[in-house]
C-alpha cells in the first residue's frame, strides 16, 4: 500500500477533515487494482534496493557420474551465464484540492480526484508492462510516455528472437514464431519450450502453464476451444483433448495497444511462471512503492497531493517465454 506523509500543519487547516477520507479512498482503490492486476501475474516481482539491479543466471552443472566402489567424488563446475542490468526509474503525478471545494463540499470532486490519481498510477503499470511485453514482438525497444525502455534480454537479443545464443555450446534457439494461434500451434509451442537448452546444451525441463492473448473476440474463442473440453473439437470421434485443464489463460486488454494483426493473426505468448520467478524472465522491480505526500502550496493555499514512486521492468532470461503469431519469426513445423 502507499506510504503517506503529512504536513502537520493539514490537521489545523481547512482541509484536516479531507485527509482520512481522501487516505481511505486511496487506499481502497489500491487494494482493488492489486487485486486484478496482470502484471504481477506476468512478471516476477522483485524488491529493488539499488540505483540498478543485476541479473545474471549460472550454467547447469554436468551431473551426477557412475563411479567405482570406493572412488572418488567428480569436481563439477557452473560459470556465469548470460547478465542483464535494470535501471529503476522514477515516476510521479499530483492533483490538488481547492479551498473552495472543501468550503463548498464538493462531494463529487473529492472523490473523484483521488479516485483517478490511483487508477492513473496503477493503469500506468499495467500499460508499461503491456508496452513491454506486446511491443517486443516487433522491436528492440518501446516508447512509453516519451521514454525509451529496452526489450533486450541477457543475451543481448530481442526477449522474442530466432537467434538467441548459448553462453558455451550449442546451437542458437528461437522462441518467437509466425503460427497463429490454434490446438496444433499451442502443442508446437509447448514442445518448444519443453525442449530449450541451457548455456552448455542441456535440456532443463521449462513447463509452460500460461496463456497470454490480447483481448481479441475470435482469439479468445480459438484459445478455448482448444483448452476448454476434454473432447477434441477437431476430429469427428472426439478424441481425448490432453490440453484441457492444464493451462492458466490470462486476457489483457492492455495488450490491444502495443500489438497489431498482421494478415489477420494477433500474437500470443506463452509463459513458464516458475521458470519465470526462477531464473528471472521477465522482470519488474520496485524500487520505492507509491509514496504520497499532502501539503498546502504557498502561492494558492491548494491541498496538493503529491505521488511519487520508482520502478522499471525487463527481460532477463528469454527462456520463459515464448511468441507465437509475429509478423516474423520461425515456423513451428519448418
Amino acid at each position: 500500500m502507499a506510504i503517506f506523509q503529512e504536513s502537520g500543519a493539514l490537521n489545523n487547516s481547512v482541509f484536516g477533515k479531507s485527509q482520512e477520507p481522501i487516505k481511505m479512498l486511496i487506499e481502497a482503490k489500491e487494494e482493488a487494482w492489486q487485486k486484478q492486476s496482470v502484471v504481477e501475474k506476468v512478471f516476477a516481482m522483485n524488491e529493488s534496493n539499488n540505483f540498478a539491479e543485476k541479473y545474471a543466471g549460472m550454467t547447469a552443472m554436468g551431473g551426477f557420474k557412475p563411479t567405482a566402489e570406493g572412488g572418488e567424488y567428480g569436481r563439477d563446475d557452473m560459470q556465469e551465464g548470460f547478465s542483464k542490468v535494470i535501471e529503476n526509474v522514477t515516476w510521479k503525478d499530483a492533483f490538488e484540492i481547492t479551498q473552495e471545494m472543501i468550503e463548498d463540499s464538493k462531494t463529487i470532486d473529492l472523490r473523484q480526484r483521488p479516485t483517478a490519481f490511483v487508477n492513473g498510477y496503477y493503469r500506468t503499470r499495467e500499460q508499461f508492462g503491456a508496452a513491454l511485453l506486446g511491443s517486443a514482438t516487433a522491436a528492440d525497444k518501446v516508447t512509453f510516455s516519451g521514454t525509451d525502455f529496452s526489450t533486450l534480454c541477457a543475451d543481448g537479443k530481442n526477449v522474442f528472437a530466432i537467434d538467441h545464443p548459448t553462453k558455451v555450446s550449442g546451437a542458437v534457439q528461437s522462441n518467437k514464431y509466425t503460427d497463429a494461434f490454434s490446438a496444433d500451434a499451442l502443442s508446437y509451442g509447448e514442445e518448444k519450450m519443453q525442449n530449450f537448452r541451457g548455456d552448455n546444451g542441456d535440456i532443463l525441463g521449462v513447463s509452460p502453464d500460461t496463456i497470454i492473448i490480447p483481448n481479441v473476440a475470435m482469439l479468445k474463442k480459438t484459445v478455448f476451444a482448444a483448452i476448454g473440453a476434454d473432447k477434441d473439437p477437431a476430429t469427428a470421434n472426439n478424441g481425448f483433448n490432453f490440453q484441457f485443464g492444464r493451462w492458466n489463460v490470462i486476457v489483457w486488454s492492455y495488450l490491444n495497444q502495443y500489438v497489431t494483426a498482421t494478415a489477420g493473426v494477433y500474437p500470443w505468448f506463452l509463459l513458464d511462471s516458475t521458470w519465470n520467478e526462477e531464473n528471472a524472465g521477465a522482470i519488474w522491480q520496485d524500487r520505492i512503492k507509491l509514496t504520497i505526500k499532502s501539503t498546502i502550496e504557498d502561492n494558492n493555499d491548494n491541498n496538493v497531493w503529491r505521488g511519487r514512486a520508482r520502478f522499471n521492468a525487463g527481460f532477463g532470461d528469454f527462456r520463459a517465454l515464448l511468441a507465437g503469431g509475429c509478423a516474423a519469426g520461425s515456423t513451428f513445423t519448418a
